[in-house]
């Protein structure tokens, strides 16, 4: 005999959270050509790794809308990869920085002032269009946590800007950029440990309705 509370409904997107994510994913695909640019021009290791970050943000947002409709458990593996792509990030905004810490470059600071504050309303634009979606499923997490983490990266480069302008120096870029690669590591790690939570409980729930059937 089933038990009628033994298996969890599966849960779908909360509504509109799609809609959301295809405005999230072209305003960051256009800021990724925006700060690429404004990266080659200035030197800045700072923007160069916001604009690598908006690049991942829309593969994420891509790959969420892909599986949106899908259940728990490929929501899940959804979420594993942006985890485990945002950890990446990180590692590789750590080894740019040391790599331009040893070549001696300075960047320009007027473009990276300019070009951070565009970024920084652009983000906090989405993370605010997102935030209703926070505590949702290890894959609306995973989304939130992106814009939070560009918001809080635009106006980390800002004072990186701030700080070359006062010092004549590389140092507040490089710093910046080593805050935004341990940001993006340790959100990584978080959003991880979310997903395979949830495909843990997707698996158990399957196992359950197969044993039922």
């Amino acid at each position: 005999m089933a038990c009628s509370c033994s298996v969890p409904e599966p849960q779908g997107p909360a509504p509109g959270f799609r809609k959301a994510l295809w405005i999230a994913l072209w305003v960051n695909l256009a800021m990724f050509f925006v700060e690429g640019l404004a990266s080659l021009q200035s030197g800045s290791v700072a923007l160069m790794a916001d604009a690598i970050d908006f690049f991942g943000d829309s593969a994420n947002y891509l790959l969420s809308l892909s599986v949106l409709s899908m259940g728990m458990l490929w929501r899940g593996r959804a979420a594993l990869v942006k985890g485990l792509t945002m950890a990446t990030f990180g590692l590789v905004v750590w080894g740019r920085a040391i790599w331009v810490l040893q070549s001696g470059v300075t960047p320009e600071p007027l473009t990276m002032g300019l070009v951070g504050l565009l970024a920084l309303v652009a983000n906090v634009g989405v993370a605010v269009m997102l935030f209703k979606f926070r505590e949702g499923d290890s894959d609306m997490r995973s989304v939130w946590l992106c814009s939070r983490n560009d918001a809080i990266g635009n106006l980390a480069v800002m004072g990186a800007a701030l700080g070359v302008f006062g010092t004549g120096s590389a140092w507040p870029d490089l710093i910046v950029a080593g805050i935004m690669g341990t940001l993006a590591l340790t959100a990584g790690i978080s959003v991880v440990r979310h997903a395979r939570s949830d495909i843990a409980n997707a698996r158990a729930a399957n196992r359950l309705v197969a044993q039922e059937n």
